[in-house]
């Protein structure tokens, strides 16, 4: 009770500094030319207008054209408020409830847990605590598929649970797909007509997309860009990659929008409304917009070094699609979002009726967050914790670690095995949710190709033991150590994986694989 009669007493707005800081948009654009960042684009709200809507640097490398205030980029999972906004459009309208159960909308949704499937409310589907692992299931769309979002909520019901049901924090990406479908049951639209026409058009968002044929029918629009060159993803040079290789639509619900800083200006002046825009216009109530503010799920507190140790929350929640924090005794509401080539990230604090965002088209996430910090001490009256160029000297020293471990581990392997001659390797093999996974025979060795993921094919290079190493043919997916088991009789019993490098994003979920030999 005590933490809600807090956050009552927040939603009080009180008026913040009257302008972005002096200077602010040379500052950015050396922290963009500086970080190597081709592109990037800045909105800021206060008192329910923007004061600062900007483009930098360009869309692509190679290309002249700039990126201004209506270049649209994708914007990862940031994108799930647009879902859970879309699912308050509907409890307005009185179709849905909250805490109705996903199977009165949904009757074939099966979760692993016939208890859970019994239990589970659409609130559960937005708020990370389904006892699922951390971005469980994500290979079903990652790096891309030939899945439909509805048999991708049909494989849910394989994913063995991590934990007990609402009993912790683990952050997923496969329930705002089922959200995502079941938008589509009730509505009639699917998820990507249903956002357009109910969340981004109503909130005056006119140029930002829901769905790939309107992205790339975009001119203004920003190109992906990674580093691969220098031994592992976010290490090396930048370079562009292909945006048509995109990840799986069906997982558009958990991140699959392309938004511009002016679309972005106009979702913040909506959030800081409660739900209306300034000309008094509603997207959604009042009612909802505190419910998708309102944190269900404490989240784990993670160190960090010591000239970091001011960003460091006392309090973390997940609300609706969006984390809730503190930070300088104020509380923030804000949510990050990652895809290939492209870091977003949009800030509101609400008792200051302030909000931003910061959209860039590279994986460099130092200067996002050295941004974030340094507009809050901006408008919390903070001195200057030069937060970008910390954070830069942060994920250098990470990266430079997890180099170390990588090359490490390279260096000295077991000079032992393979137990068996390489075709006993070779079969198909088949996981309970991902489905089809071949290991081939070839003239050079062994070579592993997941079925249900196109292109995602390479060589298997023998590590140790009975564990081989899969590089791929596309460098943009993570390398897996693959590890055989043997039965009694010597024949292959099972193949578990794991990502190489330190740094694999999450969703690279190798780890929840458990691979058994097809049945002839």
């Amino acid at each position: 009770m005590k933490l809600l009669r807090l956050f009552a007493s927040l939603a009080i707005a009180a008026p913040a500094a009257a302008a972005p800081p002096p200077g602010f948009a040379a500052r950015v654009e050396s922290l963009r030319v500086a970080a190597g960042i081709p592109g990037m684009s800045v909105a800021i709200v206060e008192n329910g207008a923007p004061t600062f809507v900007q483009g930098f640097g360009v869309r692509a490398l190679g290309s002249p054209a700039r990126v201004d205030a209506d270049t649209i980029f994708p914007n990862g999972s940031t994108g799930k408020a647009f879902t859970t906004a879309a699912l308050a459009t509907l409890v307005d309208a009185g179709k849905i409830g909250w805490d109705d159960r996903v199977i009165d909308h949904l009757p074939w949704f099966r979760m692993y847990d016939p208890w859970v499937t019994r239990e589970m409310t659409i609130r559960d589907l937005l708020v990370h605590r389904s006892g699922l692992g951390l971005g469980e299931g994500d290979l079903l769309f990652v790096p891309r598929t030939t899945l439909s979002r509805r048999e991708t909520v049909r494989r849910v019901a394989f994913l063995k649970p991590a934990t007990s049901f609402r009993s912790a924090y683990a952050y997923d990406n496969i329930l705002y797909m089922v959200a995502g479908q079941l938008i589509e049951e009730v509505s009639g639209q699917t998820w990507e007509d249903y956002v357009t026409a109910h969340v981004l058009r109503p909130a005056g968002m006119t140029v930002s997309t829901t769905g790939s044929p309107e992205h790339f029918a975009t001119k203004n629009r920003a190109f992906p860009h990674a580093r691969f060159s220098g031994g592992l993803r976010g290490a090396g040079d930048q370079e562009r990659l292909d945006e048509r290789d995109e990840l799986g639509r069906n997982a558009a619900p958990a991140g699959g929008m392309a938004v511009s800083a002016a679309d972005m200006a106009r979702w913040i002046e909506v959030q800081l409304g409660h739900g209306a825009r300034p000309d008094g216009k509603r997207v959604f109530s009042a009612a909802s917009a505190a419910t998708m503010w309102t944190p269900l799920v404490f989240q784990p507190i993670a160190d960090v070094p010591d000239d970091l140790a001011a960003t460091k929350p006392n309090f973390s929640g997940y609300a609706l699609g969006w984390d809730v924090r503190d930070y300088r005794g104020v509380r923030v509401v804000s949510h990050s979002g990652a895809v290939f080539g492209f870091r977003a990230l949009v800030v509101m604090v609400p008792e200051k009726n302030i909000g931003f965002s910061v959209l860039i088209n590279a994986e460099d996430g130092a200067p996002v967050r050295g941004i974030m910090y340094e507009l809050l001490d901006h408008y919390l009256g903070a001195p200057d914790g030069h937060w970008p160029e910390k954070y830069a000297a942060f994920v250098k020293t990470r990266t430079d670690a997890a180099l170390a471990t990588q090359a490490a581990a390279a260096a000295h392997p077991a000079a032992a095995g393979p137990s068996l001659p390489l075709p006993r390797y070779a079969g198909d093999y088949v996981d309970s949710w991902y489905g089809h996974i071949a290991v081939s025979t070839t003239a050079t060795g062994l070579a592993i190709d997941f079925k249900t993921t196109p292109r995602m094919t390479g060589p298997l290079e023998h590590y140790q033991y009975d564990t081989f190493i899969a590089r791929f043919a596309d460098k943009g997916i993570e390398p897996a150590y693959v590890s055989f088991a043997l039965d009694a009789s010597g024949a292959v019993d099972r193949v578990t994986l794991k990502p190489v490098s330190p740094l694999a994003d999450f969703s690279f979920d190798y780890r929840d694989l458990l691979l058994t030999p097809a049945r002839k």
